[in-house]
């Protein structure tokens, strides 16, 4: 049986696009694999899906699908993404619509649902992980609640011979698990595998960090060509084992180190990754370099599934006001002290209640917040506050105390920005496995 090749589309919703195509049309792929869902973003789009029934999907989702579908066709390329966000039908309509455009009728488009779990959710014993309190406790602020969902959807859509798979929620290393599973017939309970394959979906899933993206660090980490950085290509053999690289010429860089960096990302228990298809574990992954941007992975494995699926709960929290003005020249730095402390002043003064609030200088303590410019005089500063009020009135008021500033004083500001926003939050908890039930609905373009 001959090896499969997964290449990442994407690492995140707002990703580049091109490298992608350049999957497409050079990197010999069987499949393509976009993961683009964050987990504040889900809630996001069901609060857009609220507002209208036909959207709640990733806005980039018709951009990609234009330019990959022509050459996905052509070359049998099969796409899976979970840029369904909170309405994966609506996304595969919208998906069969941009293939029709395209002329490429007859085109099947599989949406994966069930990981919409707001129904099923027993609110009052399902206790949150990250603080005390039940899903209950937070009231009518809930807005949406999604179980990550592992593989069966998905090979449920292959064996329909879905050429594009749209789903929802869904753990990100199973995107690229379930088409190693469909092609090579593995047991679903074959924890040894499934684990190989978690850390080969693992190393994908952020697309261009494992190539070199997140790794650069001049002068001690140097990539080359990163406004050219290559997506990464995982070339699976049927026993698990697999080659990590890129299209040649492409830029970035992939070496171990790339992918010791990216094995460890976001993962708290290398014996222990909790994932809906197994328990993952990679204390015994072993990436050995075998040529230039080929990188040899093997040694993943694994224990049973977990009894529960994790669940996103996002909830209306509360909400932020923000407002930014510069300063420059001399006594910059002090000009800006003195603005924050008039804004802070002013917002005592007004009544304007706030639950956390930051007054910081961008340039001097912002990011750095132990400050490292002793002695030193910045030429421009920007004042910055920010807070979390109750009110969307409060939160208005923080940029507009900032903006009076313009007359008010002091001297010389300039370049004023406000916002005020609802705060989308998420937490998490648990939901029986046999709560869930993977779904597919399928589209003909």
């Amino acid at each position: 049986m001959r090896p499969i090749r997964i290449g990442a589309g994407a690492g995140y919703s707002g990703d580049r696009i091109e490298p992608a195509v350049e999957l497409v049309e050079r990197g010999a792929l069987d499949y393509l694999v976009f993961e683009c869902l964050a987990e504040r973003t889900i809630a996001l789009a069901q609060e857009a899906k609220l507002r209208d029934n036909n959207a709640g999907f990733d806005p980039l989702l018709t951009e990609r699908m234009e330019a990959v579908l022509p050459g996905s066709v052509a070359r049998g390329v099969r796409i899976i993404t979970n840029m369904g966000a909170a309405n994966p039908i609506a996304a595969a309509r919208e998906v069969a619509r941009a293939a029709r455009r395209l002329g490429l009728t007859g085109l099947r488009i599989a949406a994966v649902t069930g990981d919409d779990v707001m129904e099923a959710l027993d609110r009052e014993r399902s206790e949150l992980l990250e603080r005390p309190g039940t899903v209950g406790s937070l009231g009518d602020r809930v807005i949406s609640a999604n179980a990550y969902l592992g593989i069966e959807g998905v090979l449920d859509a292959l064996a329909a011979g879905a050429q594009v798979i749209v789903t929802g929620r869904i753990s990100d290393p199973a995107l690229f698990v379930a088409p190693l599973v469909h092609s090579f017939g593995w047991s679903t309970i074959d924890w040894t595998i499934l684990g190989q394959a978690t850390v080969i979906g693992h190393l994908l899933e952020c697309a261009g960090q494992v190539t070199g993206g997140y790794f650069a660090d001049p002068g001690f980490k140097d990539v080359p060509d990163l406004a050219r950085l290559g997506f990464p290509i995982a070339e699976v053999q049927p026993d698990g084992s697999a080659i990590l690289t890129k299209v040649p010429g492409s830029g970035g860089r992939l070496t171990v180190a790339t992918c010791k960096e990216q094995l460890v990302y976001e993962v708290l228990d290398p014996a222990a990754y909790l994932q809906p298809d197994v328990v993952a574990d990679f204390t015994q992954v072993q990436l050995r370099e075998i040529d230039t941007d080929r990188i040899a992975v093997s040694g993943g494995r694994g224990r049973p599934r977990p009894d529960r699926l994790k669940v996103s709960v996002g909830y209306r929290d509360s909400f932020t006001g923000e407002g930014q003005i510069s300063y420059a020249g001399s006594g910059a730095q002090a000009r800006a002290r003195l603005a924050l402390d008039i804004v802070a002043e002013r917002l005592k003064l007004t009544g304007v209640a706030m639950t956390e609030s930051r007054f910081e200088l961008i340039g001097v303590n912002a990011v750095d917040v132990l400050g490292g410019l002793e002695g030193f005089e910045p030429r421009e500063v920007r004042a910055r506050v920010v807070a979390r009020t109750e009110t969307l009135r409060d939160a208005v008021r923080i940029g507009n105390e900032v903006e009076t500033l313009y007359t008010n004083g002091p001297a010389g500001g300039g370049g004023v920005t406000k916002s005020a926003r609802e705060v989308v939050a998420v937490v998490s908890t648990l939901i029986p496995r046999a709560a869930v039930t993977p779904r597919v609905h399928i589209e003909v373009a």
